[in-house]
């Protein structure tokens, strides 16, 4: 009797239907076909030994399973339920009334539990949009395909409860989804401004990043508080939508970075990778396709401590996704898109010693050491970084103050009101969230400036020597300061304080 079963792939942070396709026939041998890999062929032990478990077992004839379509690769142990399923339907050992309206996905074990899989959500989410009444998975990941929002989700334990769903001689309830977890604010416990001491300058342009999603480079002596700053500036980001949590989700379900009975990750992404990060660990990719860090940190951050002890190689692979806000990888056999809208924060030592423009300490570099220790970041890769800011070290008598400074709370309420402003700005351009992301029609349209900023701004052009990307970039931001400061029109003083964010393009910065 030939049966046909329902599984999912997928390809970049998408998915595709695999059709598992089971006959039983007279012989003796069990096939797989349809480009598995090695852990798809190895299920005939894990599912024998699981049927076994329960008083079942696979029939002693000629088995073949063909999973469709046919130049795709299979890979994973995520196929073991629906082929196990698919071998008792085909026996005529369970009903196949029900098995083309669901989707199946699960790992077995050798005494059939089910194991968590990767990849849940995209597997969900193209389910429902390919017709089918709901999904059948290990419990673990029932919560995360749960939010696929009117579709049934059924969460099981052990392939015993799979067959006695099939059979009807048991009622499960579909899981459902926590609209609540949208409204968890931020844990603020042990991260927050009000322990910063000082430091108003950087400070505030870390506010003008957050409300306006630009990137942004710390430059310090050791012990400024750069990393501490930077570990602080996911408490003052806006919340994410319904919309942007699904995206973060969908990558890291992919990755296979949900925790079990997880559903949405509703916080932005803090991803701080090693400088010994290959590039592909970075941008994603290898055999088996994956995300890399670049993608994890989508809607969120990617900070990078002491960004010239990275590789230079790893350092240029990051300007292609800071300009386009995604990552193409393709190879001979395959291609895949992962999106990549991050936040970049960067921090950096001035030079090799550390103590280049110190307050009190004397740098001990030699003559030219400054500037070859700058030009480990390329020009290109700067320019792609909205703010430059120093960061000095705080002076005793502020360390040792009790006062308190301002709250993250505090910075976040305006932080927010900044992106609302920016949400209805862009509320007919697909794709653009806040500033950062304006093309150059969106910046004509947006942030005309009169005759006095255009004076200014070209001044600091000619005396810096910026780049026409430089030259957007101090626009974007100017526009971020104007929200936050609740004005329609860019002023002279907004363009002044985006030109004081290009510190390294000064002078006095290896010159």
């Amino acid at each position: 009797m030939l049966v046909k079963i329902f599984g999912g792939a997928v390809h970049g942070i998408d998915a595709i239907t695999i059709t598992i396709e089971v006959n039983i026939l007279w012989g003796a041998k069990f096939v797989i076909v349809g480009l598995p890999d090695n852990a798809v062929k190895e299920s005939q032990q894990r599912i024998d030994s699981a049927l076994r478990e329960i008083g079942l077992k696979i029939p002693g004839k000629r088995v073949i399973i063909n999973m469709a379509p046919a130049d795709v690769k299979k890979e994973g142990s995520a196929y073991d339920l629906p082929i196990g399923i698919g071998i008792l339907a085909a026996n005529e050992q369970l009903p196949n009334a029900d098995l083309e309206r669901y989707v199946i996905m699960g790992e077995l074990s050798l005494d059939g539990s089910l194991q968590a899989v990767k990849g849940v959500l995209p597997i969900a989410i193209h389910a429902k949009k390919e017709g089918f009444k709901g999904i059948i998975l290990p419990c673990q990941n029932a919560n995360e395909a749960a939010v696929v929002q009117d579709f049934e989700v059924y969460g099981f334990r052990h392939i015993s409860e799979v067959i006695a769903f099939l059979k009807k001689e048991k009622t499960f309830s579909p899981t459902k989804f926590d609209r609540t977890v949208m409204e968890q604010q931020p844990d603020n416990e042990l991260l927050d401004f009000k322990d910063v001491k000082g430091q108003e300058n950087v400070k505030r342009a870390m506010e003008i990043a957050a409300a306006g999603g630009h990137n942004m480079i710390m430059i310090g002596s050791p012990g400024s508080g750069k990393t501490m700053l930077a570990r602080r500036l996911p408490t003052i980001l806006p919340p994410m939508t319904i919309e942007e949590a699904l995206e973060t989700t969908k990558i890291h379900s992919v990755a296979g970075k949900i925790q079990n009975n997880n559903s949405l990750i509703t916080t932005r992404p803090f991803r701080s990778p090693h400088h010994t990060i290959s590039n592909v660990a970075l941008v994603g990719g290898g055999a088996s396709p994956q995300p890399g860090e670049i993608s994890l940190a989508h809607n969120g951050i990617l900070f990078m401590d002491e960004l010239p002890e990275f590789q230079r190689s790893v350092l240029e692979v990051l300007r292609q996704p800071l300009e386009d806000r995604m990552i193409s990888i393709s190879r001979s056999k395959f291609s895949v898109e992962y999106p990549a809208n991050i936040m970049l924060i960067a921090s950096m030592n001035p030079c090799p010693c550390g103590y280049y423009n110190h307050p009190t300490k004397e740098c001990n570099c030699p003559p030219g050491a400054v500037q070859k220790y700058l030009s480990r970041i390329s020009g290109p890769l700067l320019d792609r970084i909205d703010i430059h800011i120093e960061v000095v070290p705080v002076e005793l008598d502020k360390i040792t103050s009790t006062a308190e400074s301002e709250p993250s709370a505090a910075i976040r309420s305006r932080v927010i009101a900044a992106r609302e402003i920016q949400t209805a700005r862009f509320r007919h351009h697909q794709g653009i969230y806040c500033n950062a992301q304006m093309t150059s029609p969106l910046l004509k349209k947006y942030c005309s400036l009169d005759d006095k900023c255009t004076a200014l701004l070209k001044i600091a052009m000619q005396r810096f020597g910026l780049s026409a990307r430089a030259y957007d970039r101090i626009i974007k931001l100017s526009r971020t300061i104007a929200d936050l400061d609740h004005s329609k029109e860019i002023k002279p003083e907004y363009i002044a304080e985006a030109i004081q964010y290009r510190s390294l393009d000064r002078e006095e910065w290896g010159g």
